[in-house]
C-alpha cells in the first residue's frame, strides 16, 4: 500500500506517518512546514519506504505512481495559529482539499478528510452528535478554521456523490500526547508549559467550560479503522469523559508538582462553552472506544513537554 498524508509533519500527521509505515505502508508525507516541524519525522527519514515532500496542498501537487489513500491532514489546528493564518488556513480547507479530492480521483485513491469538532462551533447540543449542524459564527474570529472544515466536509460529500470518491470524514475531537509544541496555543501544553516555567496557570473564563481529551494513540487506530469500513458520512473521534477546564488545571498542576497559582482571564469571543463527543457511531462502525485513561495519557506528555522545555 502507498499512502499519502498530507500535514504529516505536523503533531497528529507525523503519528500517522509513524503508525502506516509500521503497518508496512509505503509513506509520502506532505507539509509546507507552516505549522508543522521536520524534528516531528526526523526518526522516520532513514526508513526507505518514507518520502517527504515540502509542499504547500494550496497549490496542485503531482506525484508520480499510484496512490492507495489520501489522508487530507494540512492545516492550521491550534487558535493561536488559524488566528495567525487566518487566509492560509481557508485555503487549505478549500483549495487544499480541492487539490487532494483531485488527486485522489486520479490516482483512483480511497481518501480520508481529517475534519474537526469546531464545525459544531459554540454547540447548543450535548453531547455532539453527527447529525448535529452545528452553531458557529461564520464572520467571527475563529470562522476561518470553523467554516474552512465545514466546506472541506461539503466539497468531500460532493466529489463521493458526484464522482463515486471513496470517501472518510473523521471529525477530531481535542487531542494531546507527544510531539505537540509548546507554543501552539491550545489548553493543555499551555498549562503544562506554565507549571513546568513555575508561572501562573491562566483559565479563561471562570473554568466551567468543559472539553474532551483523547490521547493520540487511541485517534490513530480510530483513523486506521474509519480508513477499512465502506463509510462515507462523518464519524466523531474523541474521548468523551468530560472535565472542566479549571478541574484540568488543577489536575496538570498537581500533576507537574507545581504550586502555581491559577489566573482567570477574560474568555474569547466564540469559545465553545461546552466540548464533548458522542461516539456511538464509532463504537458501533468500528468498535472503537478510547482505551489510554486521561491520567496515563497526561503523564507520557508531561514527559515529552519536559524534554522540550
Amino acid at each position: 500500500m502507498r499512502t499519502l498524508i498530507t500535514g504529516g509533519a505536523g503533531f497528529i500527521g507525523s503519528h500517522l506517518c509513524e503508525r502506516f509505515l509500521r503497518d508496512g505502508h509505503e509513506v509520502i508525507c506532505v507539509d509546507n512546514l507552516i505549522t508543522g516541524r521536520l524534528q516531528n519525522i526526523d526518526h522516520l527519514r532513514d526508513n526507505p519506504r518514507f518520502t517527504f515532500i515540502a509542499h504547500d496542498v494550496s497549490r496542485p501537487l503531482h506525484v508520480d505512481g499510484p496512490i492507495d489513500n489520501v489522508l487530507h491532514f494540512a492545516s492550521p489546528a491550534s487558535p493561536i495559529d488559524y488566528l495567525k493564518y487566518p487566509i492560509q488556513t481557508l485555503k487549505v480547507g478549500s483549495l487544499g482539499t480541492h487539490n487532494m479530492l483531485g488527486l485522489a480521483k486520479a490516482k483512483r485513491s480511497r481518501f480520508l478528510l481529517a475534519s474537526t469538532s469546531e464545525v459544531y462551533g459554540d454547540p447548543e447540543q450535548h453531547p455532539q452528535r453527527e447529525d448535529y449542524w452545528g452553531h458557529v459564527n461564520c464572520v467571527g474570529v475563529r470562522g476561518c478554521y470553523d467554516e474552512a472544515k465545514r466546506f472541506s466536509e461539503a466539497i468531500v460529500m460532493a466529489y463521493h456523490r458526484t464522482h463515486g470518491i471513496d470517501t472518510r470524514i473523521v471529525r477530531i475531537f481535542n487531542t494531546y500526547g507527544e510531539r505537540m509544541r509548546l507554543d501552539d496555543g491550545r489548553v493543555l501544553p499551555n498549562f503544562m508549559g506554565q507549571a513546568l516555567r513555575g508561572e501562573p496557570l491562566t483559565v479563561y473564563g471562570d473554568g466551567s467550560q468543559t472539553r474532551s481529551f483523547c490521547y493520540v494513540s487511541d485517534l490513530v487506530e480510530g483513523i486506521c479503522r474509519l480508513l477499512q469500513v465502506d463509510f462515507h458520512e462523518p464519524v466523531n473521534l474523541g474521548n468523551p469523559d468530560e472535565v472542566t477546564i479549571l478541574q484540568f488545571a488543577e489536575e496538570i498542576r498537581d500533576l507537574v508538582g507545581a504550586s502555581c497559582r491559577i489566573e482567570f482571564r477574560p474568555l474569547p469571543q466564540d469559545d465553545p462553552k461546552v466540548r464533548r463527543p458522542d461516539i456511538t457511531r464509532a463504537r458501533e462502525l468500528l468498535q472503537w472506544e478510547p482505551k489510554v485513561p486521561r491520567a496515563e495519557g497526561l503523564r507520557r506528555t508531561l514527559e515529552h513537554f519536559r524534554r522540550e522545555i
